[in-house]
C-alpha cells in the first residue's frame, strides 16, 4: 500500500483534496468544461465521495465526484494516482452502477441520462502517448456509425499535458502534474487548497479516513461503510463529518 501523505503535503492530485476542491460548483463546472472542451449546463446536483450501494449482494462503489447538470447529463470524475490495471473494467462497472441508481423502477430506458465517465490519471493507462483518450460505442465494421447510447468515457493522461490544443487545459493538467501555477484558474485552485488546509474540520476528516476506509474507494461495500459509521459514532464524531467521510445521508447514519 502506498504510504499515506501528511495532510500538509496534499495537492490537487490527491484524491481527498481533489474532492474537497470540487465541492465548489463554480470550480467544478469550469474544470469539467476544460476537460470536455465544451460548455455544460448549470450544475443541479453535486456530490463528492458518493457511495452507490445497489443491494446487499452486489459490489458497491464510491465515486469521487458526481455531477448532474440542468439538462440531466451526468458527469462522474475520478482521480487516479496509482495504476490499478483495472481501469477499463472499473469504468464499465461505474457506468452500470450509475445507470441503475439513476433509473427509477417503472421508468423507460430512454429516460437514462447521458453520462460522462472521466478518469484523471497521473500516468498513461492506454500507453499510446496521448493526453486525452475519448471512447464511444461504435460499429466495428464502420466507425462512422455510432450506437448513440448516451455514454462517453474519457481517460486523461496528465503526463502528456503538453499534448493539448487548449492553453487553459494545458495549464490545468500541468498544474495537476507539477504544481506550477500558470493562469487565473490554477491560482484559484491553489488558493482553495490552502483554505482547506487551514480548516480544522478538513484535517479531522482526513485523519479519520485512513483508519476506517483507506480502500473504500475501491471496495465501498455495505459492511465496510456500516463499520465506518459505528467506529466514528464511538468517537462521538459530528454527524455531518460522518456523512462527508462515508457518503451516507444523516438520516441513514442515525439508523445505524
Amino acid at each position: 500500500m502506498q504510504k499515506r501523505k501528511k495532510f500538509e503535503d496534499l495537492t490537487i492530485a490527491d484524491d481527498f483534496m481533489f474532492c474537497k476542491v470540487m465541492q465548489n460548483e463554480e470550480i467544478c463546472k469550469t474544470f469539467l468544461e476544460l476537460i470536455l472542451s465544451d460548455e455544460i449546463g448549470k450544475i443541479k446536483e453535486l456530490s463528492t465521495q458518493k457511495a452507490i450501494i445497489t443491494n446487499s449482494e452486489s459490489k458497491s462503489i464510491r465515486l469521487d465526484v458526481l455531477v448532474t447538470d440542468d439538462s440531466n447529463n451526468i458527469y462522474n470524475v475520478e482521480m487516479q494516482v496509482v495504476n490499478q490495471h483495472n481501469l477499463a473494467k472499473r469504468m464499465r462497472y461505474y457506468q452500470s452502477a450509475i445507470d441503475v441508481a439513476s433509473l427509477d423502477k417503472g421508468a423507460f430506458y430512454e429516460d437514462l441520462n447521458d453520462t460522462y465517465i472521466i478518469f484523471i490519471c497521473m500516468f498513461d493507462y492506454i500507453g499510446r502517448g496521448h493526453a486525452i483518450y475519448e471512447f464511444e460505442n461504435i460499429c466495428v465494421k464502420n466507425d462512422l456509425i455510432l450506437l448513440n447510447d448516451g455514454v462517453k468515457k474519457l481517460i486523461i493522461n496528465v503526463d502528456k499535458y503538453e499534448d493539448t490544443n487548449s492553453t487553459e487545459l494545458r495549464s490545468l493538467l500541468e498544474y495537476m502534474k507539477t504544481g506550477v501555477i500558470n493562469d487565473e484558474f490554477t491560482r484559484r485552485l491553489e488558493k482553495m487548497i490552502n483554505v482547506e488546509k487551514s480548516k480544522i474540520t478538513t484535517r479531522a476528516e482526513y485523519n479519520f479516513v485512513p483508519g476506517y476506509i483507506m480502500d473504500a474507494k475501491y471496495e465501498a461495500d455495505r459492511e465496510r461503510v456500516i463499520k465506518t459509521v459505528k467506529n466514528m459514532k464511538k468517537e462521538n464524531c459530528d454527524l455531518e463529518l460522518i456523512s462527508r467521510v462515508t457518503g451516507l445521508k444523516i438520516e441513514e447514519i442515525k439508523n445505524i
